[in-house]
């Protein structure tokens, strides 16, 4: 009997940088292509591995709770939207990253309530557009980056284009 056959993973090569992620993960976030913005931000994410790694990860998880929101999927929305505000809030006093973090956490607290309030039988009434927005100060990078020690940054904050693997 032989195994059965597994589905290869092939890998690609990418060059990015953070702000160059930030913006597209933000512009896709707003756009409603929830998806595709928690992609952009793992990609960050998977190679960081100082003080911004949960600031990050509280972006990603945000952004999958709303794919869950739009699917009507109320047990992964409320998860989701949870733990989310659990990796924010330790940002949002300062912010980080050029990020509004208190404004992203205080509307991400408003979905949470609406998703617990709309329930199991009425998370498909979820208005999508009703989302926070997700912007950065893209003059503050450079500062915030050697402040959090970033990776994707020289020692003075400049942005490196960076090459990272993503799954094909």
């Amino acid at each position: 009997m032989t195994e059965p056959s597994r589905r290869e993973r092939f890998f690609v090569r990418k060059r990015i940088t953070v702000p160059g992620n930030f913006r597209i993960s933000c512009d896709q976030f707003n756009g409603g292509l929830f998806f595709e913005s928690h992609e952009s931000f793992e990609e960050i994410w998977q190679e960081e591995q100082g003080g911004v790694r949960d600031l990050y990860k509280g972006l990603i998880q945000l952004a999958a709770a709303f794919v869950h929101i739009s699917r009507a999927n109320y047990v992964g929305a409320e998860r989701l939207t949870r733990t989310a505000l659990g990796y924010l809030a330790p940002y949002r006093a300062e912010g980080a990253m050029g990020f509004d973090v208190e404004a992203i956490g205080r509307d991400a607290e408003s979905v949470y309530s609406r998703v617990l309030a709309l329930g199991t039988g009425r998370i498909d009434e979820f208005v999508l557009t009703e989302r926070p927005f997700y912007g950065f100060d893209e003059s503050k990078v450079a500062a915030e980056a050697v402040r959090w020690g970033a990776w994707g940054f020289d020692k003075d904050g400049r942005a490196l284009e960076m090459d990272v693997e993503i799954p094909n």
